[in-house]
């Protein structure tokens, strides 16, 4: 091999280490020695500063790569641009996987021809503009033939999580997005987002596989959509994209995990594993959706797909455990609108779905979603060779309209035919046994269902193997117990030395606190027996859940009686613009009182801007406040947002209450969220919100469970429908003194 001498050192001719210097004369040299044949000699270049960077990237050529020094890279613009070759991409990577870590405001940008980016990773940061990782420079320069493979996104958000951005924005036509982690979104916008327009290109021919995307917890709004492609506006043209061997774990940001808003796109052999929502179909025709496994394990909401426009197919897929009904049942073959515009429900036409499993899921829903708007039933459609079996908890089809556009052949339901199914369907006893691949098929040989040959693509074969696929944070009562002494300020202490997942015992005593308790992690407080550990506070709020935080309460009397004269008085307070979201406050075993120093003392109030995954209060009884019990009413901007997913009120005792037990109030027509769910079981009632003759106030829950409770000389019961399919059941209430319940959706009873 030939070999040049340069600075003293050996130099060979085609490695891809040779000075940029050394390219004329090794040009040269190369002509002489007749080996123009020869690829164009590449450089690495090792930088270790913005500066650095800088200067390298202006001077990039086909086959060179620039490495990031190891170490913390803070307020850094990554712009990657050039134009690379087939086999000579212009690569921009890590000195080592996973040590170059991205932070503060610092984004990454490419643009050109055949270019790659890898093994790089943002964390404790988030993004000056609008994407962390864009696949364009400007809206004149973007990617093409290009890819970004191993890097990881790891929480990096907003601070503000109602200011929106996209994690990753892929623009342009034939780049790829493989073997990344994507974890940890809490502000609105989409995760991964496919941008198309007339300039950047509509054909794309994008590749996206092999990704974590890893929990995403929910938003409580619109918005929160793990993967979009396309949007309504260009939706009617094709993309061409294909997303396939990716793992979507947990993924709960909102009903559509994927968002697909254009035609042509493949989804193949992905895996939804206990995500909460579906893959829809929103908008654009002619999408294919094969091979894939949805894996539920009885988890809330976890859906399938949703059908929706032409020329749809779905096949060949899995789906097991899933516990989603209505939009988000395993099935959901929507009713559309006719002559739609492009931003509404496309009526669905020449749909096949064919060789798919339904095991143990709880609902398929034919004609959803039918109303004044959305009459336009199925048409020209067929439903063959599916398997479907029962969860055994609820009737498994549910049907809406006139369902005579769909064919049906050769499918077999077990163990009994779901009543509303035509001709087509066959009742039959089916045993199933787990294979080596992990799924479940008949024992006995049977034609109809998802293929024996499908298999699921291993975790460990997507991501990357040198970061953590992390799925639990921490959680309450899992650190270490502290002993607190009673006395002045001893918890204030306790509170500011604790650590996530502590768990606080009081002893026996008196405890003045003259500061708010703020919580910013997981922490417990717990008495020694209820009664025993008394809580005096001496200022507006006793604590202040932060972002981050969660609280629990144990065994404790709290008094309210040192408490100022201030508007705004709660024993827990969450500020408004606090950005605590998807938190836990449970309140057990202990009696509050004396909260009447002001008109409007709350034992609990959620301020605009916060979201709680669960607020419930067990075993407890609350006497003599002015204000209402839990007070979770500050969304009124309409919007579809909400203050808590999840309330439970159970085995409690409430007297001489100012305001309501719980106002609870989820305004506006948007479809994109599942709550608030509310569960109000054996509480006793005394003189409850007799003031404006409300005991709860109800505004948009969409399901509310009220049984066995008592009411004495309370207010009445207020819901108020808003959007979706609400459910208020009742059974087993006792009214004294107090008025009948006040609904505009007829109430249910159970059993």
């Amino acid at each position: 091999m030939p070999r040049l001498i340069w600075e003293g050192k050996p130099v060979t001719l085609h490695h891809s280490h040779a000075p940029r210097a050394l390219r004329p004369l090794a040009a040269a040299l190369a002509i002489g020695l007749g080996l123009t044949a020869l690829p164009a000699l590449a450089a690495d270049h090792l930088v270790r500063d913005a500066a650095g960077y800088a200067a390298v990237a202006a001077t990039l050529q086909p086959g060179d790569t620039v490495i990031l020094a190891n170490g913390v890279w803070r307020d850094v613009d990554l712009l990657l641009q050039g134009t690379g070759k087939i086999g000579q991409p212009i690569k921009l990577t890590a000195q080592t996987a996973g040590q170059v870590i991205l932070s503060g405001q610092s984004q990454l940008r490419l643009a050109g021809a055949y270019l790659e980016v890898s093994n790089l990773v943002f964390r404790d940061g988030w993004a000056p503009g609008g994407e962390v990782v864009s696949f364009r420079a400007s809206s004149k320069a973007w990617a093409t033939h290009s890819r970004v493979t191993g890097v990881v996104i790891d929480g990096y958000n907003k601070p503000d999580r109602q200011q929106s951005d996209n994690w990753v924005g892929l623009y342009g036509q034939h780049n790829r997005f493989d073997h990344n982690q994507l974890v940890g979104k809490t502000n609105a916008g989409t995760t991964l987002v496919v941008v198309r327009n007339a300039t950047s290109g509509l054909d794309n021919q994008h590749r996206i596989d092999h990704n974590w995307f890893g929990p995403r917890p929910n938003l409580g709004s619109n918005g929160g959509e793990t993967l979009r492609v396309g949007t309504s506006h260009d939706s009617q043209s094709d993309s061409n994209t294909v997303v396939e061997n990716n793992w979507f774990e947990h993924c709960d940001g909102e009903v559509e995990i994927v968002s697909n808003k254009s035609g042509g796109n493949l989804y193949r052999g992905n895996v939804f594993h206990e995500s909460r929502g579906s893959l829809v179909l929103r908008h654009g025709h002619g999408n294919v959706v094969e091979r894939n496994v949805f894996i539920g394990n009885g988890k809330p909401h976890t859906g399938g797909v949703r059908v929706i426009n032409r020329h749809q197919i779905v096949r060949d897929n899995y789906f097991d455990g899933l516990a989603g009904d209505g939009f988000a049942a395993a099935l959901a073959v929507m009713a559309g609108t006719r002559d739609a515009p492009l931003n509404r429900y496309e009526q669905v036409d020449d749909a096949v779905i064919e060789r798919n499993s339904f095991l143990n899921v709880r609902q398929v829903f034919l004609g959803a979603g039918l109303d004044a708007e959305r009459s336009a039933m199925p048409v020209n459609s067929r439903i063959a060779g599916n398997l479907f079996i029962d969860d055994g908890k609820s009737e498994l089809l549910r049907t809406q309209g006139d369902l005579g556009g769909i064919t049906f052949s050769a499918n077999v339901q077990s163990p009994a035919l779901s009543a509303g199914f035509p001709a087509g369907v066959t009742a039959a006893k089916v045993t199933l046994q787990r294979a080596a691949n992990g799924l479940q098929y008949p024992v006995d040989p049977l034609s109809a269902g998802a293929p024996r040959d499908l298999a699921p693509i291993a975790r460990d074969q997507v991501g990357v193997s040198w970061y953590p696929k992390t799925l639990d944070a921490v959680a309450l009562d899992s650190g270490q117990v502290r002993t607190v002494a009673p006395g002045e300020d001893t918890l204030t202490r306790a509170i500011a030395a604790s650590a996530p997942g502590d768990r606080l015992q009081l002893q026996r005593g008196q405890y003045r606190v003259d500061q708010v308790l703020g919580v910013a992690h997981p922490l417990s407080v717990m008495g020694p027996a209820r009664g025993q550990a008394r809580l005096q506070f001496t200022r507006p709020s006793l604590f202040e859940i932060r972002a981050g935080g969660a609280l629990k309460l144990s065994r404790l009397e709290i008094d309210g009686a040192l408490a100022p004269d201030a508007a705004g008085n709660a024993v827990v307070r969450i500020a408004p613009g606090s950005q605590a979201f998807n938190y836990t406050l449970l309140i057990e075993d202990s009696r509050i009182h004396g909260l009447t120093a002001n008109k409007a003392f709350d034992v609990v109030n959620a301020g605009k801007g916060s979201l709680a995954a669960r607020i419930a209060l067990t075993n407890t009884t609350v006497e003599d406040i002015s204000g209402s019990v839990i007070a979770a009413a500050a969304e009124t901007d309409d919007l579809g947002t909400y203050n808590a997913e999840v309330v439970d009120i159970d085995d409690s005792r409430f007297a001489r209450i100012g305001g309501p037990l719980l106002t609870l109030y989820r305004g506006g027509t948007d479809e994109s969220t599942f709550g608030p769910t509310l569960r109000v079981r054996r509480n006793v009632l005394d003189a409850v919100g007799v003031a404006d003759d409300t005991s709860l106030r109800l505004h948009g829950v969409q399901t509310a469970t009220l049984t066995d409770n008592q009411f004495l000389r309370s207010g009445r019961v207020r819901f108020s429908h808003r959007v979706g399919e609400p459910r208020l059941v009742v059974r087993d209430n006792l009214l004294t003194g107090t008025a009948a319940m006040q609904s505009d959706t007829p109430a249910e009873t159970l059993p």
